[in-house]
Protein backbone atom coordinates (compact mmCIF):
# COMPACT_ATOMS: atom_id res chain seq x y z
CA UNK A 1 0.00 0.00 0.00
CA UNK A 2 1.14 3.66 -0.95
CA UNK A 3 0.96 6.17 1.95
CA UNK A 4 -2.09 8.31 2.27
CA UNK A 5 -2.91 11.11 4.51
CA UNK A 6 -6.10 11.12 5.51
CA UNK A 7 -8.26 12.88 8.64
CA UNK A 8 -8.66 11.07 11.49
CA UNK A 9 -11.85 12.80 13.74
CA UNK A 10 -12.20 12.16 17.55
CA UNK A 11 -15.54 12.54 19.26
CA UNK A 12 -17.03 12.45 22.82
CA UNK A 13 -18.90 9.33 22.03
CA UNK A 14 -20.99 10.42 19.06
CA UNK A 15 -18.34 8.75 16.49
CA UNK A 16 -21.50 5.99 15.38
CA UNK A 17 -23.46 8.75 14.55
CA UNK A 18 -20.92 11.01 13.14
CA UNK A 19 -19.36 8.54 10.58
CA UNK A 20 -22.85 6.80 9.51
CA UNK A 21 -23.88 10.69 8.65
CA UNK A 22 -20.09 11.29 6.79
CA UNK A 23 -21.36 7.21 5.06
CA UNK A 24 -24.61 9.00 4.01
CA UNK A 25 -23.20 12.60 2.51
CA UNK A 26 -19.86 10.68 1.12
CA UNK A 27 -21.31 6.88 0.22
CA UNK A 28 -18.70 4.64 -0.02
CA UNK A 29 -18.08 1.13 2.98
CA UNK A 30 -18.27 1.86 6.20
CA UNK A 31 -16.50 0.08 9.03
CA UNK A 32 -16.83 0.24 12.41
CA UNK A 33 -15.42 -1.14 15.49
CA UNK A 34 -16.32 -0.41 19.38
CA UNK A 35 -13.74 -0.99 22.13
CA UNK A 36 -16.10 -4.64 23.04
CA UNK A 37 -15.06 -5.95 20.33
CA UNK A 38 -11.02 -5.29 20.89
CA UNK A 39 -10.97 -6.83 24.68
CA UNK A 40 -13.48 -4.91 26.64
CA UNK A 41 -17.00 -6.39 26.33
CA UNK A 42 -17.36 -5.09 29.68
CA UNK A 43 -15.99 -1.67 30.22
CA UNK A 44 -18.98 1.10 30.11
CA UNK A 45 -17.66 2.27 27.17
CA UNK A 46 -17.90 -0.98 25.36
CA UNK A 47 -20.16 0.09 22.63
CA UNK A 48 -18.13 2.90 21.58
CA UNK A 49 -16.34 3.23 18.65
CA UNK A 50 -12.08 2.75 19.09
CA UNK A 51 -11.92 2.85 15.33
CA UNK A 52 -14.07 3.74 12.47
CA UNK A 53 -13.22 4.03 8.53
CA UNK A 54 -14.82 5.17 5.40
CA UNK A 55 -13.80 4.49 1.97
CA UNK A 56 -15.62 6.00 -0.57
CA UNK A 57 -15.70 5.24 -4.82
CA UNK A 58 -14.20 8.75 -4.89
CA UNK A 59 -10.56 8.26 -3.17
CA UNK A 60 -12.29 9.83 -0.03
CA UNK A 61 -10.80 8.03 2.94
CA UNK A 62 -12.38 9.58 6.76
CA UNK A 63 -11.10 8.25 9.53
CA UNK A 64 -12.85 8.74 13.26
CA UNK A 65 -13.28 7.48 16.54
CA UNK A 66 -14.62 7.94 20.27
CA UNK A 67 -12.39 9.35 22.80
CA UNK A 68 -11.44 6.71 25.52
CA UNK A 69 -13.15 7.86 28.70
CA UNK A 70 -11.30 10.68 30.37
CA UNK A 71 -9.82 12.00 27.10
CA UNK A 72 -12.33 14.54 25.88
CA UNK A 73 -11.76 16.83 23.31
CA UNK A 74 -12.72 20.41 21.73
CA UNK A 75 -14.65 19.81 18.28
CA UNK A 76 -12.87 21.89 15.87
CA UNK A 77 -10.40 23.20 17.64
CA UNK A 78 -7.42 23.93 15.12
CA UNK A 79 -8.25 22.12 11.89
CA UNK A 80 -10.53 22.05 9.12
CA UNK A 81 -11.50 19.09 6.63
CA UNK A 82 -11.31 20.71 2.74
CA UNK A 83 -13.33 19.21 -0.17
CA UNK A 84 -11.98 20.69 -3.68
CA UNK A 85 -12.40 20.41 -6.95
CA UNK A 86 -14.76 21.26 -9.81
CA UNK A 87 -17.25 19.16 -9.93
CA UNK A 88 -19.96 21.85 -8.85
CA UNK A 89 -23.12 19.47 -8.51
CA UNK A 90 -20.93 16.68 -6.23
CA UNK A 91 -19.57 19.44 -4.30
CA UNK A 92 -22.93 21.54 -3.83
CA UNK A 93 -24.63 18.48 -2.74
CA UNK A 94 -21.83 17.85 -0.12
CA UNK A 95 -21.87 21.16 1.54
CA UNK A 96 -25.86 21.05 1.26
CA UNK A 97 -25.46 17.64 3.67
CA UNK A 98 -22.92 18.99 6.01
CA UNK A 99 -24.32 22.42 6.65
CA UNK A 100 -27.57 20.94 7.17
CA UNK A 101 -28.54 20.95 10.74
CA UNK A 102 -24.49 22.91 11.33
CA UNK A 103 -23.51 26.19 11.15
CA UNK A 104 -22.32 28.02 8.26
CA UNK A 105 -20.06 30.88 8.50
CA UNK A 106 -19.17 31.76 5.36
CA UNK A 107 -21.92 30.90 2.75
CA UNK A 108 -21.07 28.84 -0.47
CA UNK A 109 -21.27 31.61 -3.01
CA UNK A 110 -18.42 33.08 -5.91
CA UNK A 111 -15.54 34.75 -3.78
CA UNK A 112 -13.21 37.30 -4.64
CA UNK A 113 -10.30 35.15 -6.11
CA UNK A 114 -13.10 33.46 -8.66
CA UNK A 115 -14.01 30.24 -7.10
CA UNK A 116 -17.36 29.43 -4.94
CA UNK A 117 -16.18 28.88 -1.56
CA UNK A 118 -18.05 28.41 1.43
CA UNK A 119 -17.32 27.16 5.30
CA UNK A 120 -19.52 25.56 7.71
CA UNK A 121 -19.41 23.55 11.12
CA UNK A 122 -22.01 20.25 10.45
CA UNK A 123 -24.12 18.77 13.52
CA UNK A 124 -21.41 16.96 15.01
CA UNK A 125 -19.18 20.19 15.06
CA UNK A 126 -16.99 19.33 13.21
CA UNK A 127 -15.47 22.00 10.40
CA UNK A 128 -15.77 22.06 6.84
CA UNK A 129 -14.11 23.91 3.39
CA UNK A 130 -15.82 23.34 0.33
CA UNK A 131 -14.14 25.06 -2.86
CA UNK A 132 -15.25 24.79 -6.33
CA UNK A 133 -12.87 25.74 -8.72
CA UNK A 134 -14.60 28.12 -11.47
CA UNK A 135 -11.09 28.33 -13.65
CA UNK A 136 -10.93 26.49 -17.17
Amino acid sequence: MASRLNPYLNFNGDARQAMEFYKEVFGGTLALNSYGEFGQPDAPNADKIMHGMLETAGGFTLMGADNPPGMESEQGGSYSVSLSGDDEAELRGYWEKLSEGGSVSVPLEQQMWGDVFGMCTDRFGVPWMVNISTAT
